[in-house]
C-alpha cells in the first residue's frame, strides 16, 4: 500500500510539472544600435559600473542640455576616451525640409560612434526618429511637421577621438520652374486673394512665358487638363511624401495623364491662364497633404552655404588660455555674450568652428570664445623654481591631492582659475597650486646663477 502511495505521487508530480506552460523570456528587440550597445554592456554586467553608469547618465543628459546651433552648421568637437561623454545638438526643422547630416571621425581609431536623431516633442520628451547610416557616416530625414530636433553622438566606452559634423536643413523638393530658385517667388502662402475673402494655398513663381514647368520630385500624373480658376493645370502624385503637387495657370500641357515622370522632366510651360488672366505669368505651386501646407520649405534652398571648419584644429581636446579679457557664449543662437571671462584663465577645447572654440571652463561650464582670443598652454606664463614642499592637486579645491612637489623641481605656469593656477611639473605632471604657494616659490628668472 506505501508504495502504490509513493508510485502515485511520483505519476501525479511528473503529471504536474510536465503540464507547466514553459516560461521563455521575449527576446530583446533593439530599436537602433545605441540602444543594442547598451544591452550587450548590461549582459556583460558593465553597465552597472561606475563607468557604465557614467555613459548611461551623459546620454540621457545630454539631450536634456544640448548645444543649440542654427543649420546649416559644422563644427569638429572631441570625445575624451577616458570619459563616457555624449554630445547633442539642438536645431530648428521645417516640415517641407530634410535634415541631412554628415560625419566624419578625424583621429584615427575603429571605434563605433553612435549618432541618432530625436524629436523634441510638446512635452518636451523625446522621440526617436532616426539613426545614422554607420556605413556612410549620414543621416537624412523629413520632418512631417516644424518641430525642433537634438541629434547626439556618443563612441562606444573608453573610445571617443576627434570627430566632425555637418548638419543642413535642404529642401525636399527640386524648384519647379526651369532657371529659377525661391527668390523668384513673388506671393506666399497666406496672403489675402479675392478682397481678404480667402488665402493663398501655395505660393506664386514668376518666369517669363513658355519657361519649363519640372516635375519636382518622381511622381505619377493624375490629371491634365484645364480646371476652374486654375486655367490649365497638372496634378502629380507625390507616393514617396503621400502628398500631392499642384501646378496652375500653365500656357502650355505637355505631360499626359496616367503617366509616371522622373525629376526634372516637363510638365508645362509658365503661362496667366484662368483667374491669372489679368497678371504676369507665373507658375502656382501647390502642396497638399489632407489640405494644403506651405511648400515654401519644400523648395527654398538654404538661406546660407556651410561655414566650413578650417585646418587649424591643432588644439582640439587639448587645454587653452585666454590671452586677455574676453566674452563667451552659451547659445550660439542669441544674440549677446553670456559669461565674461578674465585673462590667463584655463579652458579645455572641445569644439571648434569657423570663427570660435567651445571650450569647458574649470567649473564644467561650457560655451564658445572667439579663436583670437585663445592661446595654447604648451608656452608657459613663467616658470617657478620649488624653494619648498608642496602639493600638486587635481582640482582648483584643495580637496584632490596628485602629487608631492619637491624642493627643486621647476612647475611651468600655463593658466589659472580664481585663486589656483594650473601648471606642469618636470615629470610633464599637469595640476593646481594655490595663489599662497606660486607666491612662496621665486621665478626662474629671478633665481641667481
Amino acid at each position: 500500500m506505501r508504495s502504490a502511495n509513493l508510485l502515485f505521487t511520483l505519476v501525479f508530480v511528473v503529471l504536474f510539472t510536465s503540464c507547466q506552460e514553459e516560461k521563455v523570456p521575449a527576446p530583446f528587440k533593439p530599436r537602433n544600435d545605441h540602444e543594442a550597445y547598451q544591452h550587450s554592456l548590461e549582459q556583460a554586467n558593465l553597465l552597472a559600473t561606475a563607468l557604465g553608469v557614467e555613459w548611461q547618465e551623459s546620454a540621457e543628459k545630454s539631450l536634456e542640455s544640448p548645444i543649440t546651433v542654427k543649420a546649416p552648421y559644422e563644427e569638429a568637437f572631441y570625445l575624451d576616451p577616458r570619459e563616457a561623454r555624449a554630445v547633442s545638438y539642438q536645431f530648428a526643422a521645417k516640415r517641407g525640409q530634410k535634415i541631412h547630416v554628415v560625419f566624419a571621425q578625424i583621429s584615427k581609431d575603429s571605434s563605433q560612434l553612435f549618432v541618432d536623431l530625436y524629436r523634441v516633442n510638446d512635452d518636451k520628451k523625446f522621440r526617436h526618429v532616426a539613426t545614422a547610416d554607420k556605413e556612410n557616416h549620414m543621416l537624412g530625414f523629413e520632418p512631417r511637421a516644424d518641430a525642433e530636433y537634438v541629434l547626439r553622438f556618443q563612441p562606444e566606452l573608453l573610445r571617443g577621438g576627434q570627430f566632425k559634423v555637418t548638419i543642413q536643413n535642404v529642401p525636399t523638393l527640386e524648384f519647379p520652374v526651369t532657371g529659377k530658385t525661391a527668390r523668384s517667388i513673388g506671393s506666399v502662402w497666406g496672403d489675402p486673394r479675392d478682397g481678404g475673402r480667402r488665402k493663398h494655398e501655395g505660393v506664386d513663381i514668376f518666369a517669363k512665358r513658355g519657361t519649363p514647368v519640372v516635375a519636382p520630385t518622381k511622381g505619377y500624373v493624375r490629371f491634365v487638363g484645364e480646371r476652374g480658376i486654375g486655367g490649365k493645370v497638372v496634378w502629380l502624385y507625390d507616393a514617396k511624401r503621400g502628398q500631392s503637387l499642384y501646378f496652375a495657370h500653365l500656357n502650355e500641357l505637355i505631360a499626359k495623364q496616367g503617366t509616371y515622370v522622373e525629376p526634372g522632366d516637363t510638365l508645362g510651360t509658365v503661362g496667366n491662364t484662368g483667374n491669372a488672366r489679368t497678371t504676369p505669368p507665373h507658375l502656382h505651386f501647390g502642396v497638399y497633404k489632407n489640405g494644403a501646407v506651405n511648400p515654401f520649405f519644400y523648395l527654398q534652398e538654404p538661406p546660407a552655404k556651410v561655414r566650413k571648419v578650417g585646418t587649424d584644429i591643432g588644439l582640439l581636446g587639448d587645454y587653452a588660455r585666454l590671452n586677455r579679457n574676453a566674452r563667451m557664449k552659451t547659445d550660439l543662437t542669441k544674440k549677446g555674450y553670456q559669461a565674461s571671462l578674465s585673462k590667463n584663465e584655463i579652458t579645455r577645447i572641445l569644439a571648434i568652428n569657423r570663427d570660435a572654440y567651445r571650450v569647458q571652463l574649470t567649473n564644467g561650464e561650457q560655451g564658445y570664445v572667439s579663436k583670437r582670443y585663445l592661446t595654447g598652454s604648451s608656452v608657459p606664463i613663467e616658470t617657478l623654481a620649488l624653494t619648498e614642499e608642496g602639493d600638486l592637486l587635481k582640482r582648483p579645491d584643495e580637496q584632490t591631492f596628485s602629487s608631492l612637489l619637491a624642493p627643486g623641481d621647476e612647475l611651468a605656469v600655463l593658466g589659472r582659475h580664481e585663486d589656483y593656477w594650473f601648471v606642469r611639473n618636470d615629470q610633464g605632471q599637469t595640476g593646481w597650486i594655490t595663489e599662497d604657494q606660486k607666491r612662496a616659490q621665486r621665478a626662474l628668472s629671478d633665481r641667481p646663477d
